[in-house]
């Protein structure tokens, strides 16, 4: 038994077209139930779960890490599958993204991917990051790092190990694969496991979701330390670049009053643009246009979310455990 564990708020836009997929799929290897999880919605999204054949969890507004316990709770699977209301899995995704659990007892959890559709430049550059991570996780046999997404786990591992921490509304999927691979548990990427999904599609929307997770990966990184290093899905390049953006800020304001240090401000941005030129490079051979906005978009990046990190480390969450 495959159980599908989908935590939903207001997403009556999406839901139908997530649950259809669901229930489309081929190659599907055991029965599975598609549960999902109304966390607090004040429009019909839970109406539209049931009308599609879900089974369908109310709770009040809690986060999506609350969410998605409730629905390991409900679950009657071994296996415990999860993709978000905003997503579209492809028709092969349940057999994709359980396989590796089927063929290997030792593996405890799996990893997929995103596509997206969406014709914005922000988009098409979100997508362009994911694929770019994607390459990176190909290169290692277990892996450190999950996004919930698209993800398998043993339902028996969630809950000998307390499930998701419900203190994350964010980057809670980031602070359970740290905690899971710290215990010693195995986990793998599994390219083929595919949803298509709805991206940041505007400028300003990338920025506030890259200050958060920047704000909430500072939380989870102060749990398990060790993934400041290195962790197999953040490219060691992103952490070169936040440095280096943080310092042409400092500059750039130094340089008021200082101007020789406007001479060391454009030094270090040149090194900045240098940084860029490898993602610029893949991504001109997939998307033209989003490589010819990369460096300004890496910048973006690189801003947000030394922004969120540094506040994620003066402002920490509370420690129940203290």
């Amino acid at each position: 038994m495959i159980s599908v564990i989908i935590p939903a708020h207001n997403a009556a836009h999406t839901i139908t077209d997530c649950l259809t997929a669901l229930q489309q799929q081929t190659a599907v290897p055991d029965t599975y139930e598609i549960i999902v999880v109304d966390d607090g919605s004040t429009d019909n999204t839970g109406e539209l779960a049931t009308n599609a054949g879900a089974t369908v969890i109310r709770q009040a507004k809690s986060g999506p890490a609350a969410a998605r316990n409730a629905g390991i709770q409900a679950a009657n699977g071994e296996i415990t599958c999860f993709t978000d209301a905003d997503c579209v899995p492809a028709p092969t995704w349940i057999a994709a993204i359980t396989e590796p659990l089927r063929q290997d007892p030792d593996i405890a959890a799996s990893k997929g991917t995103y596509c997206t559709r969406q014709r914005e430049i922000a988009a098409r550059f979100v997508q362009l990051e994911y694929e770019d991570k994607y390459d990176r996780l190909k290169a290692y046999a277990r892996i450190t790092f999950m996004d919930f997404y698209s993800a398998a786990c043993r339902r028996q591992v969630l809950l000998d190990n307390e499930g998701f921490d419900e203190r994350f509304p964010n980057s809670e999927d980031r602070e359970l694969s740290y905690r899971l691979a710290a215990r010693g548990y195995q986990m793998v990427f599994q390219p083929t496991a595919l949803v298509c999904h709805h991206h940041s599609h505007t400028i300003a929307d990338y920025f506030r979701k890259k200050i958060m997770n920047g704000y909430w990966t500072a939380q989870a990184v102060r749990h398990f330390p060790e993934r400041t290093v290195e962790d197999s899905y953040t490219p060691q390049v992103m952490k070169i670049q936040i440095g280096l953006m943080a310092l042409v800020m400092a500059t750039a304001v130094s340089g008021i009053l200082l101007p020789p240090l406007l001479l060391l401000c454009g030094l270090v941005a040149c090194a900045f643009v240098a940084t860029t030129l490898p993602f610029t490079a893949k991504a001109w051979k997939k998307d033209k246009l989003v490589a010819l906005c990369a460096p300004s978009l890496l910048a973006l990046r690189a801003l947000a979310l030394g922004i969120g990190y540094a506040w994620g480390l003066l402002r920490p969450i509370a420690d129940p455990t203290a």
